[in-house]
């Protein structure tokens, strides 16, 4: 069972304001990740404050076109690209006005300095150089990069922005943005170690987010193939959903591993904490993270995590070799990151205290002081 934090202060602003998220996804999409996790702990912290506030994204299957959930306003329009166009010519067309609109650049701009009337903040979480390879091949990468580090910067130039972590901010100045303007409010958490949370008696890994390809699952499992030998208990769980699962799961077959592989699937917010609170180690091998949410709830439960130094925001999340281990690039330095934790109860409950020291600095209360303090000081400059 998880203990809920007590509820976030709700202190009373100096002035209610109209906000307006753009966002291609929001956290009810049946992709959503921790992106979209940000956003609606933010937007509906900010609506318990006072503030009228409205999300428009992009419509998915089973989606309610217009909807009010926890006091923040839903408009779904357009499709995985067509949100884009479509929120800007709303804007254009007055049809949605806001003392402050908040575009979520999440690779793809929405432009809203375009169609003025309003002060513009936009939220990065991380810059997606290294993805867009990944995302749209080889030959319209170049498309994306040029949007993002060509277009966004020119169009936001006289826009604040927001980063989730310092090293969001560097990648955002070596693109020309002005250090100045970027105000840096990082991930929270609100969760709690349950007391009667047990460890699991055999070694177990957890990979937690969207199966899609730049998540790089593969080298998990590569992982959980090559450490069988010395713990032949060993078992990986892969939590989460994606296009890319069938591919994964084809992939721990050809390594003779899909006994000892589990693809959970979705599940809930009790599920998800049960699991990090079992696990010896948290395997977070992706390509690129504004942040890594899922280290710092992991962190609640004193659970380290593995990831890569030169994988953005996740080497701030992980406060290396005190509440997890950063290796370089590639398969083996990933393996044999694990091996140590795995291998060395003592290295393992080090790591695992330091994480849950580590995260008591992120609180979600925090971040939304942070985001309202922003708000209300844009509008009073302007």
């Amino acid at each position: 069972m998880i203990t809920p934090a007590p509820p976030p202060r709700t202190p009373m602003s100096p002035r209610h304001l109209r906000l307006l998220f753009l966002s291609w996804r929001d956290q009810h999409h049946p992709e959503a990740g921790g992106a979209e996790r940000y956003l609606s702990e933010v937007a509906e912290g900010l609506a318990a404050r006072g503030h009228q506030v409205t999300i428009r994204t992009a419509a998915y299957p089973g989606g309610v076109p217009d909807e009010v959930v926890r006091g923040v306003a839903y408009s779904r329009r357009g499709g995985h690209y067509g949100v884009f166009p479509r929120a800007l010519v709303s804007r254009l067309a007055g049809r949605q006005r806001a003392d402050v609109v908040i575009d979520v650049q999440n690779g793809v701009p929405f432009l809203s300095p375009l169609a003025g009337g309003s002060r513009v903040i936009n939220l990065v979480h991380h810059v997606h150089k290294e993805q867009w390879p990944i995302v749209l091949g080889a030959r319209a990468a170049g498309v994306g990069w040029w949007l993002e580090s060509g277009v966004a910067p020119a169009v936001y130039r006289r826009s604040e922005y927001v980063a989730v972590s310092d090293s969001t901010r560097s990648e955002l100045v070596g693109l020309g943005v002005d250090a100045g303007r970027i105000t840096v409010i990082h991930n929270g958490t609100d969760v709690v170690a349950d007391p009667e949370a047990v460890r699991s008696p055999s070694p177990v890994i957890t990979v937690l987010g969207r199966l899609v390809p730049h998540k790089r699952v593969e080298m998990a499992i590569e992982a959980t193939a090559a450490l069988r030998s010395d713990f032949p208990e060993l078992h990986l769980f892969v939590v989460g959903s994606g296009w890319w699962r069938p591919k994964l799961e084809e992939y721990a077959a050809a390594l003779g591993v899909e006994s000892a592989v589990t693809f959970t699937g979705q599940v809930s917010e009790a599920e998800k904490h049960r699991l990090l609170a079992e696990s010896w180690v948290l395997a977070f091998p992706s390509v690129k993270e504004g942040w890594g949410l899922v280290v710092v709830e992991a962190g609640v439960h004193g659970t380290p995590a593995v990831a890569f130094r030169d994988a953005g925001g996740l080497r701030d999340s992980i406060h290396d070799g005190e509440s997890g281990l950063l290796c370089e690039d590639g398969q083996e330095a990933f393996t044999a990151a694990l091996r140590r934790i795995l291998a060395d109860p003592a290295e393992r409950d080090r790591l695992g205290s330091g994480a849950m020291e580590w995260v008591t600095r992120f609180r979600w209360s925090d971040t939304i002081d942070a985001w309202e303090r922003l708000l209300v000081g844009t509008v009073t400059a302007r």
